[in-house]
């Protein structure tokens, strides 16, 4: 009986999560309320207040369950290639591009992370994470950079710094408007092209 009662709490949990995703993605996190919320998964604000502290506690548990694009690609980058950086550093954009098309659930966590909320009060643990994970990603595309100069196959004098930013930009700026409008454009294709139109500037 105990582990039935822990199965459909946890059950409740996840449609209220489920309604928040949807909801999030349609009308932003900021146009969203707890019983708007609780009318879409079908249960009291009681029910939503039992399982969350508040709005911000739920956001950050429906981002905690499913890894946004960049962090599912992470391993690509994680695993340093010393001897191909710019190669692996493409493998790892484009995984993200693909991710984003291919994983519905990660898009639209990503998505509500990007367009869709205001980064103040209780959403500030959010803003730490996205801040959290440039920097991480900074910190190893400017490793692999310097990789790459070290072998040779960056020009030297290149400053890893700014390389790194600007392929952030690359990367960022493509996802954010690829989200505005799906149909614009193809992203891993013209994504994969753009891409390696900038790293082929950068090769020794």
């Amino acid at each position: 009986m105990v582990r039935r009662t822990k199965e459909d709490a946890l059950a409740t949990r996840d449609s209220i999560l489920d309604a928040a995703e949807q909801l999030f993605v349609r009308q932003g996190v900021s146009g969203t309320t707890l019983q708007h919320i609780a009318t879409a998964a079908g249960v009291t604000r009681g029910a939503i207040y039992w399982h969350f502290l508040d709005k911000g506690a739920m956001f950050n548990a429906l981002m905690e369950r499913v890894k946004t694009p960049l962090e599912a690609a992470r391993q690509l980058l994680e695993e340093r290639h010393p001897q191909a950086p710019l190669e692996a550093l493409r493998e790892h954009i484009l995984a993200v591009f693909r991710i984003t098309v291919d994983d519905p659930q990660a898009r639209r966590v990503f998505e509500i992370a990007t367009l869709k909320m205001e980064f103040i009060d209780e959403m500030n643990t959010v803003r730490e994470r996205r801040k959290y994970n440039q920097e991480m990603w900074m910190a190893r595309t400017e490793a692999a950079i310097r990789d790459g100069i070290a072998s040779g196959q960056v020009k030297p004098g290149v400053d890893p710094v700014a390389v790194a930013l600007g392929l952030w930009a690359i990367l960022d700026g493509l996802l954010r408007a690829w989200l505005l409008d799906q149909q614009a454009f193809d992203l891993v294709k013209l994504g994969g092209e753009i891409v390696d139109t900038h790293l082929a500037c950068l090769r020794a």
